[in-house]
Order: structure tokens, then sequence, then C-alpha cells
């Protein structure tokens, strides 16, 4: 249900949230609204959408004071269910977040959906496009919180698309980069389900482009490496040789890094890198909320941390974090 805002950056007091409040709130402030949830009770969702400045949560908060006032319009999901022949699966990147970003692709594929299950980072102001029929199911994981596990959702997507269901897993960024769509195609492949991937703007180098890095510039580097921070290096799980990385000469973009950043940080050093390497660290790219530090390699966890960034957050680490000006 699309819900329109009068004026620029109107304040909003969304009443009653339901377990859908993340749609609601997406599609306010892809608008421009300033969104406040009344409510005693905040979900998991709701604290998530809270903690990332997406959203203020206020348990007296006086409705007269906001331009409008509104229920929770997917308070419940009356969505009803269909058929189709022919079941199948898409595999939808949907960008760092913004709706902007959305693939044409991307969106004509939530257009024709009967299912459409859906991470947290996606812009969710783009269900507004799919069918009123279509039936929502949120599987993202919330950082040290609630998470639907891979294999439950390898048999969500396959069992709507054997009922004969037009399923979208719609999924931030690139489905293919980091984000679990290659398990995903296999496991439809194995159970016999027709699947394509509609490739999506991934995070690796559209949030550094938001933040005005590029991450190749000529004169500067021949390439970048794009690697996961979630096993810090030392991990016995870990398979990045971060040494190597810091004497590459490479742009270095690291996702799912924050936590594991001081470690990071160390063992490029060790490898050979100029202490003194410009990096940069960016939360929420493409969103309202974005916001990013910038120091140096051996500076940045620590910049990191004194202003709070948190996941999801993208981190750079080169000369190219500082070969641009600012805009005037």
């Amino acid at each position: 249900m699309r819900i329109t805002v009068p004026g620029t950056a109107p304040t909003v007091l969304v009443r009653e949230p339901g377990p859908r409040i993340a749609e609601t709130v997406h599609g306010l402030i892809d608008q421009g609204a300033v969104v406040t949830v009344l409510t005693a009770d905040a979900s998991p969702t709701l604290l998530d959408l809270a903690a990332r400045r997406l959203v203020v949560i206020d348990g007296d908060a006086d409705p007269a004071a906001y331009d409008l006032v509104l229920r929770d319009p997917l308070s419940a999901n009356d969505a009803r269910t269909t058929t189709s022949p022919g079941g199948s699966v898409v595999l939808v990147g949907g960008g760092p977040g913004d709706l902007g970003l959305l693939t044409v692709a991307g969106l004509d594929a939530l257009r024709g959906a009967d299912v459409v299950v859906t991470d947290r980072l996606v812009p969710l102001g783009a269900l507004d496009e799919a069918p009123e029929h279509a039936e929502v199911v949120h599987v993202g994981k919330i950082p040290r919180g609630a998470f639907t596990s891979q294999e439950a959702i390898n048999h969500l997507i396959i069992t709507h698309a054997r009922a004969g269901k037009r399923v979208v897993r719609f999924k931030g960024g690139d489905s293919f980069v980091f984000g679990r769509g290659g398990e995903e195609w296999a496991a439809c492949v194995e159970a016999g389900v027709p699947v394509q991937v509609i490739p999506g703007v991934s995070s690796a180098v559209a949030v550094p482009a938001l933040a005005g890095i590029p991450v190749t510039h000529r004169s500067l580097t021949q390439g970048f490496v794009v690697v996961t921070g979630h096993v810090a290096p030392g991990d016995p799980r870990g398979t990045v040789d971060w040494e190597w990385l810091g004497r590459s000469g490479l742009t270095l973009v690291v996702l799912m890094g924050v936590a594991a950043l001081p470690q990071i940080a160390a063992a490029l050093v060790h490898g050979g890198m100029d202490p003194k390497t410009p990096a940069a660290c960016i939360e929420d790219g493409g969103m309202p909320s974005m916001r990013s530090v910038t120091a140096t390699v051996t500076t940045i966890a620590d910049a990191a941390d004194q202003a709070g960034i948190h996941p999801p957050a993208v981190t750079v680490i080169g000369d190219v974090v500082t070969a641009l000006k600012e805009s005037p």
C-alpha cells in the first residue's frame, strides 16, 4: 500500500506498528519524511531501524506535533494467496538501499511476483510495487539479533515455487557478491526449480561512489579487491591473505568488517602497507542516515568507533579515498 505524504520533509507519526513496519518506514523516508513510531514495545526490527537513525521511537509522542499521523497500513498481512502455473524463482539484487538504485529489471520482477522473500537492507519502499495479492516474507538478519537460517530460506523459496508461485528473492546489493545467492541458485537447481538472476548494484562500488570515493583512479591504482571482514585475520576459518593485500597496491574494499577493523589494519600494515594510507568507513550507504569517517589505515578503527559507526558499513582503504575534492 502506497502512502503519499504532503510537503517537503514532513514529520510523520506512525501508530500501531506491525510486523512489516520496516516497509512502512522505508516507503515514508523514500518521500523525504521524518518518521517517528509511537510504541512502548518496540520489536527487534523497529529497534534496528532506530539504531540506524532511520526512525525515532517514542512511547509518549504527541500526535498534535506532527504533520501527519497514521496507523501502520501494514499492521496485518492480509495478502491473498494465488496459484499460477510454472512456479519459478528470481534472485533480484536490490542495490545498496536507495530506491533509485534498483534496476528496471528488478522492479519489473517485483511487479510480477506472487511471493517476495526479502532481506532488511533492500529498498523496502519498492515493495509497494508488488501486486496487491503478493505475500511478503521478511528473512533479513539483524546483527546480533533475529535471523532466518540459509537452509530455511532455501526451503521457503523452493516450497513456494513448487506451489506454482513466482518467487522473488529480494536481496541487498548484488545477490552474487557476498549475498549467498549462489547457494540459493544451487538449491533451486537441485530441486528442479527454474531460477534466474537479475544483477544488482553492488554496495562494494556504489557505497564508496556515494561517498565520493572512486575504487579505481588513474595513476593511483590499477585495480581493487573486495573482501569480507566477517572473519578477522588470524581466525582459523579465514582464507584471505591480508598481508599480501597490504603490499598489493590495490584498493581494498571491506564488507562486513567493522568489528574486525583493528585486526585487519594491523595485518595490512604488517604486510607492508604504508601506515599513512587513507581509509574511510561508510555506514548505511545510500540511505538518509548515511555517514562516513576518514582517517588512515592505522587510525580508522578508532575513528569509526569514536563516531559510533555500526553495520552495515563499507570500509575503503587506499589512496583513492582522498583522490577527489569535495563538490562545490
